[in-house]
């Protein structure tokens, strides 16, 4: 992991552990609590047009909303991440890696199709 996402990993444990929270933090509650984000982050999007939500960039409020429920996501990657011991960094590489060959450029280039129907 790099040494950045150790040392907000330490810092979020530590945060975690002096509020007795970890009792909190089963793996099933943090799978949860990472939808229960991601659906707060959707609700920037609702009602909007791309081209509105876009422009909506630009709003001080709408940014800070944007920042908060992103963050709320890593942290709570961060925390599953912790529990089931995986390092993000290299889940992450891996993971492109596996796309890059699911996805050559060759095939995918401005396509949205599944890989299966390239």
């Amino acid at each position: 992991m790099s040494n950045e996402l150790a040392a907000l990993t330490r810092r979020l444990v530590a945060f975690r552990d002096a509020r007795d929270w970890r009792q909190f933090h089963s793996l099933k509650n943090l799978l949860l609590s990472v939808s229960l984000e991601a659906a707060e982050l959707l609700e920037l999007a609702q009602w909007r047009s791309d081209a509105e939500l876009d422009a909506s960039l630009t709003d001080p409020a709408l940014r800070q909303r944007l920042e908060e429920e992103c963050a709320d996501l890593l942290l709570y990657l961060l925390l599953i991440a912790e529990k089931a011991d995986i390092d993000l960094v290299d889940a992450a590489t891996r993971k492109i890696e596996t796309n890059e060959k699911k996805y050559p450029a060759h095939k995918a280039r401005g396509s949205a199709k599944k890989y299966t129907e390239l």
